[in-house]
């Protein structure tokens, strides 16, 4: 099988169930968030420090593609069986950001971005799942979008943060804290 078909030189793509939209299409947008927000996980993943973390990095992974594929079928024409999130996806993140929590120092500043590479690409893809967020929400907006979809992400976004703090503590890195400039 041939990774090119020439059938979106005309700048459209096909959706599953066959629907032609354009490639700046909401939908196009959002799925596409979507699949750069997996590519800053995978980036993520291989940063030194996240070992631990690996195999939910990875299962995070598994429910973009998931996402990917219920945000890339039109609702109307698709017949294809996809493979759905559950509460269940959302429950383990939440109990992985409480685990984390108990063992963090409270909040006392905002934290900047940085400190180290991994912190870094740790909030990289916390703010790339905030975009994929924000253009799944508009495509709810105008089309149906399952819940679940914004509910996984805006828990995963809030996810990367609280693991950005962790992997600080783990690798032994300062966070460092926004204080703003006096008038």
């Amino acid at each position: 099988m041939k990774i090119y078909t020439k059938k979106g030189d005309d700048g459209t793509t096909s959706l599953i169930g066959g629907t032609r939209v354009p490639k700046h299409h909401v939908r196009v947008e959002a799925y596409g968030c979507v699949d750069e927000l997996n590519v800053c996980i995978g980036l993520l993943a291989d940063q030194p420090g996240t070992e631990a973390c690996m195999p939910r990095l990875r299962e995070i992974q598994d429910r973009l593609f998931t996402i990917g594929a219920s945000l890339a079928a039109d609702p109307e024409a698709s017949r294809m069986v996809l493979p759905e999130l559950r509460d269940s996806d959302i429950s383990v993140l939440e109990q992985d950001m409480d685990q984390m929590d108990a063992e963090l120092p409270e909040m006392k500043n905002f934290v900047l971005p940085g400190g180290h590479p991994t912190i870094s690409f740790c909030h990289l893809a916390r703010v790339t799942c905030r975009r994929a967020e924000r253009q799944v929400s508009f495509l709810s907006e105008q089309e149906e979008v399952d819940q679940d979809v914004i509910r996984y992400l805006n828990r995963l976004s809030d996810y990367l943060f609280v693991l950005s703090r962790h992997l600080a503590k783990q690798l032994g890195v300062a966070e460092i804290a926004w204080k703003p400039r006096q008038a």
